[in-house]
């Protein structure tokens, strides 16, 4: 794994090669989503590993860790739809639609029945779990990272606007927000967090914190025969109380799930601490 793929990167400049040429490696594929296509990516070879992104996100989430899974796995990381590159999902637009959608899109993409291993970040946790539910016997492991789709308690944060800002105070606004939702350390908030945040948040059309806030995934999971894991960055709710009650959550669906709370990381953990969740993660696929 390069360096560079985990240490902070200042330069803006730098930022936005760095992400062009992630994705000049990856070989892309369209299915079908609504009107239009699902796009997704793929790196590496070998066993199949499926990485869902967050609400107002993209596969860019996935930026520094991508590398290291695509090591012994074929990574896999689509735009959901509605966001990233992805077309819209038809109304009703739902999460049991949208994991509907990506059911068969991943069919197309593996071509059959092949097993693979999921993980979902946030809402992206919701849609894993339910498309887990779809195809449970397929499905090795589920890692759910800072997941929605557990009921309350859940948190409001208040965001800047950033479509009607330009320049400097629109990145301002990209740093504020990511200082207020996604990231713990403010030094984590490098030149790559802000570009990840403006290629995410210009090509964001789905509003997806209605789903997050559901207790859609707490419902789905008991009847999961996958082996369920969660992933936490330790600052990821207010206070520590907030998260407690979130774990105590998914350990009353799953009772066997394994846990890991990250020190000094906030929500947007595996990208904050990548070094540390890539070796979580790494433990998680080697079974």
């Amino acid at each position: 794994m390069r360096i560079a793929d985990t240490a902070p990167i200042r330069d803006p400049d730098a930022a936005r090669a760095f992400l062009d040429r992630l994705e000049r490696e990856a070989r892309r594929l369209e299915t079908p989503c609504g009107a239009g296509a699902m796009v997704w990516r793929l790196w590496g070879g070998g066993p199949a590993l499926v990485l869902l992104h967050g609400g107002a996100g993209s596969w860019r989430h996935w930026a520094r860790n991508i590398r290291a899974a695509a090591q012994s796995h074929t990574v896999i990381a689509p735009d959901l739809p509605g966001l990233g590159d992805s077309a819209p999902a038809p109304h009703p637009v739902g999460a049991e639609a949208i994991a509907s959608i990506l059911a068969r899109g991943l069919d197309i993409v593996l071509g059959g029945e092949e097993p693979y291993d999921l993980a979902g970040f946030s809402f992206g946790a919701v849609i894993a779990g339910l498309l887990a539910g779809n195809a449970s016997s397929r499905v090795r492991s589920l890692t759910l990272i800072g997941a929605g789709g557990l009921g309350p308690p859940s948190r409001s944060v208040p965001l800047e606007r950033v479509r009607d800002k330009s320049g400097a105070e629109r990145t301002l606004a990209h740093r504020t927000n990511l200082a207020r939702l996604m990231l713990f350390d403010p030094a984590a908030i490098d030149a790559l967090a802000v570009a990840i945040q403006e290629e995410n948040s210009k090509r964001a059309r789905l509003v997806s914190g209605a789903m997050w806030i559901s207790p859609v995934l707490r419902e789905v999971l008991p009847r999961l025969r996958t082996p369920v894991y969660g992933v936490w960055g330790e600052h990821e709710m207010a206070d520590r109380p907030l998260l407690d009650l979130r774990v105590a959550l998914l350990r009353e669906a799953r009772p066997d799930v394994r846990i890991e709370i990250v020190e000094r990381a906030g929500h947007w953990v595996f990208f904050e601490a990548a070094e540390t969740f890539n070796a979580i993660l790494s433990r998680i696929l080697a079974g």
